[in-house]
């Protein structure tokens, strides 16, 4: 099932518009070629005005944009550009990444304190040629009650910085995440198994 798929994306040029080391790495693992060219997209939509998953597709969608009007006119064009946008939702409000240590405090003992789990939203958006998809993925996540002793010294790691929800569970977070309901690979920030099911219905099912 995946050797067609894997011999022609492998003749294409694959763009990831992500920073993310960890988002590369999920990628790196399925052995796929591909370029990262972080996005330059201003991530300035208003969580007010829009249900979770629209922000995180529209997010996901000014990544693709980006990169592809600023790659559009390279001697070789860009065939594909994968953008992300991940969030988490708890308690009816989403939560990004925290910029300061206060937020980050706030935030972990907002999402360990109450015994309700977490939602983790990515926003995924592929752009082949002119043909533009998306989709969000959603995973739930359970965690442990912590003190707030537990909570500063995980602030104090630094982890919690660049990470929506400020916890990443392929990390430290890992020691306090109960389980997890859904795709793991998302709640690290990239949703593998729909991606290649999107990229395989885009590819060969035309």
């Amino acid at each position: 099932m995946l050797e067609p798929l894997f011999s022609k994306l492998n003749d294409l040029r694959v763009i990831l518009a992500s920073g993310s080391e960890q988002r590369a790495i999920l990628l790196r693992s399925t052995k796929m070629k591909f370029e990262i060219v972080p996005s330059n997209f201003e991530e300035n939509l208003d969580p007010k005005e829009h249900t979770f998953s629209d922000f995180v597709e529209k997010t996901a969608l000014g990544k693709v944009n980006d990169v592809w009007e600023r790659l559009k006119n390279d001697p070789v064009k860009p065939d594909i550009v994968i953008g992300t946008d991940t969030m988490v939702a708890f308690n009816g409000r989403m939560y990004g990444k925290p910029k300061t240590k206060e937020q980050a405090i706030k935030t972990i003992t907002d999402l360990t304190q109450s015994g309700i789990p977490n939602a983790v939203y990515s926003g995924v958006v592929v752009r082949y040629h002119d043909d533009i998809r998306k989709f969000t993925e959603v995973t739930t996540v359970y965690m442990s009650k912590l003190t707030p002793e537990d909570v500063l010294a995980y602030v104090e790691t630094g982890e919690p910085m660049g990470k929506a929800g400020g916890y990443g569970i392929q990390g430290i977070a890992g020691t306090f995440v109960e389980r997890i309901e859904g795709d793991g690979n998302n709640v690290i920030g990239l949703p593998l198994c729909r991606l290649f099911r999107l990229l395989k219905e885009m590819l060969l099912n035309k």
